[in-house]
């Protein structure tokens, strides 16, 4: 038996617990300036046969693993006793049983389809492989996948509504921008109204859509403009979510090339919070929820849902600028490191202890905390 099946290499923060099922290969754009992920990759569409082999196989190692529990006396559940021993075997000792035993231990019930933009296939195609998917496996609830703003743009509302009639629950959306001049900076391929296009033609087909934008991205030159216009962009859309992704520009992209050149000013942590603080202050939505659900992010606690929590979020903002210079560093070191997650994190003495004298150290050796903070969040992309 084939107990083999493909993987992309990334998903959101969102789809950590989700199955991945890979329906195309890289991105069949692949040009933004912010991105490596797929540089020097070609971009493939992978046939329903193939994709739906991928969801056969993983059906027959659910199955195996579901028999290997009912062994154990778990009646077919897939609890930590079960992931012990599958983890411990001889006999599940691969990637592949692994991947299926940790998705049916966190309830099996969602799926991502990989990778940068698997809605590029037809529809027929896409239709196919989401019956499929069903059909293996009908206890799923919810099934996500990332789409280019060009992409659903040209995509008809009737053909959202079929794919959601088919099980599609979720789309995510990189916008990064709603200034057409910062899209054009980072060769993002599309224009603010696309992405006004696209998002609508989503949320009237009824599918839940997650629009991902880039605090900083337009740098020292374009910051108010990407904050204001970015607003404009999503509140005209009024997404179902809204999820923060703090720029750090990556050594070997675009971007660094740009920065390199002198074309782009890259903008600070402070002045990155008040952009982000500048596009909230102008986000009129409705039923909206904020996240900010990555590492790259400097405020974790900027998270909830409009209108109502804009109060909330907007006092954290003022909070982190009310900290002394030094504490602002402190938190800043700490979150980079991963020793600090929330602005409350600074009250526990022995990591706040800690932290100080890490920059206590530098300011008596002359050293380069800023540099060092950068070469360590280049370990998060």
């Amino acid at each position: 038996m084939n107990n083999c099946f493909e993987q992309g290499p990334i998903r959101p923060p969102s789809e950590a617990t989700s199955l991945l099922i890979r329906v195309t290969r890289n991105c069949p754009w692949n040009k933004c300036a912010f991105c490596h992920t797929y540089r020097g990759s070609k971009f493939e569409l992978r046939s329903v046969e193939e994709v739906n082999k991928d969801i056969q196989t993983m059906k027959d190692i659910a199955d195996q693993i579901v028999g290997f529990s009912c062994k154990l006396g778990e009646g077919g559940h897939v609890n930590r006793n079960v992931l012990k021993q599958i983890y411990n075997s001889n006999v599940f000792c691969n990637d592949f049983f692994q991947t299926v035993a940790g998705w049916l231990y966190f309830g099996g019930e969602n799926v991502f389809l990989q990778d940068a933009n698997s809605l590029i296939l037809k529809n027929t195609d896409l239709l196919a492989i989401l019956d499929f998917l069903r059909e293996k496996f009908p206890q799923i609830k919810r099934i996500t996948s990332y789409c280019r703003s060009h992409t659903a743009a040209r995509k008809t509302v009737s053909e959202f509504e079929q794919l959601k009639k088919a099980g599609l629950s979720r789309i995510h959306i990189g916008m990064e921008s709603g200034s057409d001049e910062v899209l054009s900076l980072i060769h993002k391929g599309v224009t603010a109204s696309e992405h006004i296009k696209a998002g609508l033609n989503i949320r009237q087909a009824g599918i839940e859509l997650s629009e991902y934008i880039m605090p900083g991205l337009g740098g020292a030159k374009w910051t108010r403009q990407h904050a204001l216009e970015t607003a404009r962009v999503i509140n005209t859309i009024n997404p179902d979510f809204i999820r923060l992704r703090t720029l750090h520009v990556v050594p070997g992209t675009g971007m660094d090339e740009l920065m390199k050149k002198g074309e782009f000013q890259p903008l600070n942590d402070e002045d990155i919070l008040r952009e982000i603080n500048l596009f909230i202050e102008n986000l009129d939505v409705q039923g909206t929820y904020l996240a900010s659900d990555h590492i790259l992010n400097l405020l974790e606690e900027l998270e909830g849902e409009f209108p109502a929590d804009k109060p909330r979020i907007l006092s954290a903002i003022r909070r982190f600028f009310e900290l002394s210079a030094e504490d602002r560093l402190i938190f800043r070191l700490g979150r980079r490191s991963g020793a600090l997650r929330k602005l409350d994190d600074l009250a526990n003495e022995e990591a706040y202890s800690r932290l100080k004298s890490v920059v206590d150290r530098y300011t008596a050796e002359g050293g380069n905390l800023e540099e060092d903070i950068i070469k360590t969040m280049n370990n998060y992309i």
